[in-house]
This record gives structure tokens, sequence and C-alpha cells, in this order.
């Protein structure tokens, strides 16, 4: 079976829930694994990204977004989105 590469995946709600639990679960992971996540410049409201540096948050959802985007191509591959 050969694999059209040119297709690409539409947006949809389905994918936007896809791409926000991997950003959820990549904050949980840096929050649960970092060391100092407070380091660095602060982000303006501390409180509303979980005492987090700016460093911390571009780090947790730089790796959330290479996570969603593998979970949308392999769940799409399948045929699950």
């Amino acid at each position: 079976m050969a694999i059209d590469s040119t297709t690409s995946v539409s947006w949809s709600p389905k994918v936007a829930i896809v791409m926000i639990v991997c950003n959820i679960l990549a904050i949980a992971f840096g929050k649960l694994t970092m060391k100092d996540y407070a380091k660095g410049p602060a982000m303006p409201s501390p409180n509303l990204f979980g005492g987090f540096g700016l460093p911390a948050v571009i780090a947790t959802t730089s790796f959330g977004h290479i996570l969603g985007i593998g979970a949308i191509l392999g769940l799409s591959s399948v045929g699950a989105l």
C-alpha cells in the first residue's frame, strides 16, 4: 500500500482537541521533571502559567506541538481523524 505524501490533515475540532491534549501532557511532564521551571524571565501573570518562566513555557509548548504533530499524523494515517 503506497502512502501519498501530498495529502494533509484538514483542521477540525478533533485535530484541535488532540493538539490541546498533547500540549497539556507536555506541560504536566515539564512541571514534574524540570528542576527549576520558574527560572528565567517571568511570564506576565505567573499564576496563570503555573509558575513557569518564559523558557519553560516555550520549551513545554514546543514539545507539546511536536507530540501533537506526531499524534495527529499518526491518528489520521490510521483513519481515526
